[in-house]
């Protein structure tokens, strides 16, 4: 009986190691220099994205009935995703969703979303995905302009430069 005891806690021992080692070898190593670079891409798409949708607001929103910013963002986000380029979406802060599929989805969406309405304005994370780092990412969009209101009626309650929602990166770390 009590060899048994140690022969099964030296077997335990021994799969618990090789388990380890084996988690150890499948996480591939991040260049931190890498991370550097995929978070200064993140924050000028961003920058490129909320430029867009400031400018295209200004001088093509004038209704209701019109194209929204964000619709037309959410248009290009899907072109770029498809080109295979990077995925970007819109996230509801809100509670009160203009489009379902604006929910958080994930944890890393639910606590970035936390983050932001609290006052932070970027969220990231490192992710392995498929055996490849990801670099998971959350920026603040709060209501910049009167002409949001067209279509989101419920931002008018709106702190100046709250988080009424977020883009939502995943960059691969190259």
């Amino acid at each position: 009986m009590r060899l048994s005891l140690i022969g099964l806690l030296a077997f335990s021992l021994l799969v618990s190691s090789s388990a380890a080692t084996v988690s150890a070898a499948d996480k591939p190593k991040v260049d931190k220099a890498a991370v550097e670079r995929t978070r200064k891409q993140v924050r000028m798409l961003d920058d490129i994205y909320k430029t867009a949708v400031v400018l295209i607001t200004t001088h093509y929103v004038e209704e209701e009935t019109d194209l929204s910013a964000g619709s037309a963002a959410k248009a290009l986000f899907s072109a770029i995703k498809e080109k295979g380029w990077h995925d970007a979406r819109l996230i509801d802060a809100t509670g009160n969703p203009y489009n379902d599929e604006n929910v958080a989805k994930d944890e890393f969406e639910k606590q970035a979303i936390e983050k932001l309405k609290n006052g932070e304005s970027y969220v990231d994370e490192v992710v392995v995905k498929d055996g490849k780092p990801y670099l998971r990412a959350a920026t603040i969009v709060p209501v910049v302009m009167q002409k949001c209101t067209l279509c989101h009626p419920h931002y008018e309650q709106a702190k100046k430069g709250a988080a009424i929602g977020a883009i939502g990166y995943t960059l691969p770390i190259e």
